[in-house]
């Protein structure tokens, strides 16, 4: 269960997705502080996407989408002048309904929006999922390469990964955090992929955000 107050981390081009590992560069002082606090406590982090038109309030406390992602810290690299290399697992969706500016970073009060696939949906699910392949496919075989997907990865979590790792545009990653639902979410994808406006990762490697 999420506690009611988490700490949220508002950055202007990552949007975390449950169930997928996001890796980050900690170096602000705020944030630092931030993730000291939270590794004493219970390493969540909420992660959420700042609005257009940050910079001017960067410092300060500037307007961030509503709907965001909580993570557990699973890895953490303490490294000099205090910063930290860490890594977040997304666990499930919030909504921010309010802040608490007691601490030098950002606290939000959350309502939890848990995703639970139906046992109606899962049929649906696993044919867009093999729709979603073939576009994919088609789309890596284009940039020259070779495609692979794992066989294993439960539905919901394939669509999860490729909503974060693929080169999507923020506000496009921030809509498809906000579907209602991971059936949704999975024919968000196929529009996008559909419009030919998708690029995949290379490798799906890991990467800094600073």
């Amino acid at each position: 269960m999420l506690p009611s107050t988490i700490p949220i981390f508002p950055l202007p081009n990552v949007v975390l997705f449950p169930n997928v590992f996001l890796p980050l560069h900690i170096f602000e002082p705020r944030y630092r502080a931030m993730v000291k606090d939270a590794l004493a406590e219970d390493r969540i982090v909420g992660m959420v996407l700042l609005q257009p038109g940050y910079e001017a309030e960067y410092e300060g406390r500037p307007p961030v989408f509503s709907v965001g992602c909580a993570g557990v810290i699973t890895h953490a690299e303490p490294l000099d002048e205090d910063r930290f290399n860490i890594v977040v697992r997304g666990l499930v969706r919030f909504r921010i309904t309010g802040e608490d500016g007691s601490r030098p970073y950002r606290l939000a009060h959350v309502d939890s929006l848990p995703e639970i696939v139906p046992e109606d949906h899962r049929a649906e699910l696993r044919r867009h999922r093999t729709r979603l392949e073939a576009l994919l496919a088609a789309a890596i075989e284009r940039a020259g390469s070779e495609p692979r997907f794992p066989p294993a990865v439960p539905d919901e979590d394939l669509v999860n990964a490729l909503a974060q790792y693929l080169e999507l545009e923020p506000l496009e990653r921030q809509a498809l955090l906000e579907r209602d639902g991971v059936l949704a979410r999975c024919r968000g994808l196929i529009e996008l992929l559909e419009m030919n406006t998708l690029v995949p990762r290379v490798a799906w490697k890991e990467r800094s955000v600073h």
